[in-house]
Formats: C-alpha cells, structure tokens, sequence
C-alpha cells in the first residue's frame, strides 16, 4: 500500500468496453491518499446514451470509490465533456464527495493549482460537437481493437501497451492539437494568477513547466492507465499502471 497526500484520475470512461475500469481497481486497491480529485469524464454519459454497457468492474470502481470516501479520503468530482450531466448537480454534495466545475488547490508546496477538466479549452468539443461525436466514434472502434490486444496481453501475461496511444501519436494533426491545448491550459492559469494548471481530457499525461507555468495533465484510463500523484513531501509524479493485479489469486477482495 502507497499513500500519497493527493491523487488525480480523469477520463475512466466507465460505460464503455474501452475502460481499463479493472486496472483502476488495482491501482485504488494499493492507494491510499488524503484527498482524491475525480477530474471527469469519469462516466461517459455519451456512450451509455447509445448503447449501455456496464460490468463488474466498472461497479467495483464506484464502490472503491464511495468506500475510500467512508473512510476519511477526501473526494472531490470536477465534471467533463462525457459526463456534463452530472453538471446539473455542482456545488452540491453527496455523501463526501464534493461536485465543482473548477477549483483551486494549494499543494504542499504552497503553490496554487487551478483543477479543471479541459473541454472547454477545445474548440472542436465547445463548438463543433456533431464533429466531436463522429470523432468518438471512430476513436471508440480504435479503443475496440485496443482492448482485444490488451485481452490477448493478458493472457500472456505481457504489461500493457495501447495501440490507440501509439495510433495518436504517430499523427502529425494529434501532436499539434497537444500542443495547442497545453499552451491554452497554461494561459488559463496565468489570468486566474495560479502558479499551475491541473488537468485531463486530451489523454496525454504530461508534467511540464510552460512560460513558467506548471502544466499537468493526469491522462486517463483508457488508454494510458495513469494517474498523477502528489506525494507526502511535495513531489508530484505521473504514476503509470501496467501490472493488473486482479490476474493474481492470492489477491481475492476487490474492496479492501
């Protein structure tokens, strides 16, 4: 078990066959954390209004969750783009779990960090989203492809590799949109006087420092299997989960 003071996870997706929903599992299983940023698209309320699909694993993700928050962790929900439905909802509480559009986080080392999902600093998903779901489509059938190799790596007991990673960054136009993103993220922060910018969506997991500013990004669990972690001495760290422990018997409750 690793105890970190904060941990950040976006884009799990849960509701699609994409998900690593059982790789997060493992990683939560191992996590302790004083305070655990869910920085959206966590669902995806586009996918299960189309087709539903749900399985155990997303179920024990939700249950890991509610339980870590029982038990002193503090929980914190900045909605995205794929589940803007639960923006109907900020500023309210469930349970422990606290509902925000953005907020502002003083790390341990005093610095302050705005937390925001990102889709509003992408054009196509603002303004063009009949554009952005004919995009999700075709990324979902990359995403399908993706998850029959990790099923066939699995069975070898091979790490994890995405394919649909890869895919994107082999593509001039995705490495460009990176960029132009990060460099927006970073501008955000510098109007609301931050000394950084915490963020998802665009499934890059990144820590980096922009025209003096530090960017990082928490990338997702689709296809990175990432989380960022900001240890008990101040470091903050890109935490990158290949091993799926759920494959080990000795490892049999999913909820301790």
């Amino acid at each position: 078990m690793t105890h970190y003071h904060s941990v950040f996870i976006s884009d799990v997706h849960l509701g699609t066959k994409g998900s690593k929903a059982e790789l997060l599992v493992a990683f939560l299983r191992e996590t302790e954390c004083e305070n655990l940023f869910l920085v959206g698209d966590i669902f995806d309320g586009w996918r299960l209004k189309k087709n539903w699909y749900w399985n155990e694993h997303h179920s024990t993700v939700v249950q890991k969750v509610l339980r870590m928050a029982r038990k002193g962790t503090k929980v914190y929900y900045i909605p995205g783009n794929h589940d803007e439905f639960m923006r109907e909802f900020l500023e309210y509480n469930f349970g422990s779990i606290e509902l925000h559009n953005e907020m502002t986080y003083t790390g341990i080392n005093k610095k302050q960090y705005i937390v925001i999902h990102g889709d509003k600093f992408d054009f196509v998903t603002l303004n063009m989203k009949w554009l952005a779901h004919i995009g999700d489509w075709g990324y979902t059938l990359l995403l399908n492809l993706n998850t029959v190799l990790h099923w066939i790596m699995a069975k070898l007991k091979l790490p994890y590799w995405s394919l649909s990673k890869w895919a994107k960054s082999q593509v001039k136009q995705a490495v460009n949109f990176v960029g132009n993103y990060e460099a927006s993220l970073v501008n955000y922060a510098r109007i609301k006087h931050a000394d950084g910018i915490i963020c998802g969506h665009i499934h890059s997991a990144n820590i980096s420092t922009i025209n003096h500013i530090e960017y990082m990004n928490s990338g997702d669990w689709v296809e990175s299997c990432t989380a960022l972690v900001e240890h008990t001495d101040g470091r903050w760290e890109i935490i990158t989960w290949t091993t799926n422990t759920l494959n080990d018997p000795d490892n049999k409750d999913m909820l301790t």
